[in-house]
C-alpha cells in the first residue's frame, strides 16, 4: 500500500512510518508531500494519508498520529504502548516534560534531519534508532524487568 503524510519528517512523522512498517504493512511505499498537496495526492494515488491536518490518522483531541494509528489497528504490545508515551510527548509540545525520553528523541530526530534532509534518507537511518527503542520498551514492559 501507498502512505502519505507531509515532507520533512519529524517525531510522529518518522515514528508512524516505523510503526506502519513494522506492525501493519510489511511492503508500505511512503510519499512525502507539502501540506497543501495531501489531498490532491491521497485522491490521485490512493495512498493512505497520516500525520496531516484533518485526516483519520492525525492528530484527534489530546492524540497524537501515532496513538491514532495504534487505535485505527488495535495494537495493543504492551511495549508498543510504552513506545507511544514517549512519541507523544516528544511530538506534543505541551506534553514535552511528561515523559523523561521526550527530550532525548525529540533532539535525536532533529539532529536527524540536520544529517539526513531527505525524508526517505532521514527515515532509513532512524527506523534503527525506533528498533532499538522499542526493544527497550519491551524489555521495560515485560514482567520483572
Amino acid at each position: 500500500m501507498k502512505w502519505l503524510t507531509r515532507s520533512q519528517v519529524h517525531v510522529d512523522r518518522v515514528a508512524c512510518p516505523w510503526l506502519i512498517t513494522r506492525f501493519i504493512d510489511n511492503d508500505a511505499e511512503f510519499l512525502f508531500v507539502p501540506t497543501s498537496q495531501i489531498t490532491q495526492v491521497a485522491a490521485e494515488t490512493g495512498a493512505i494519508p497520516f500525520d496531516a491536518p484533518e485526516v483519520e490518522l492525525g492528530h484527534h483531541g489530546e492524540r497524537c498520529s501515532f496513538e491514532s494509528i495504534i487505535l485505527k489497528y488495535d495494537l495493543k504490545e504492551p511495549g508498543l504502548l510504552r513506545l507511544a508515551q514517549i512519541v507523544h510527548a516528544a511530538d506534543v509540545a505541551e506534553d514535552i516534560d511528561k515523559d523523561p525520553i521526550a527530550r532525548g528523541l525529540k533532539a535525536i530526530a532533529q539532529g536527524y534531519s540536520l544529517r539526513f534532509p531527505l525524508d526517505e534518507e532521514n527515515l532509513a537511518h532512524q527506523f534503527e534508532v525506533y528498533d532499538a527503542l522499542y526493544a527497550w520498551c519491551r524489555w521495560q514492559a515485560a514482567p520483572g524487568s
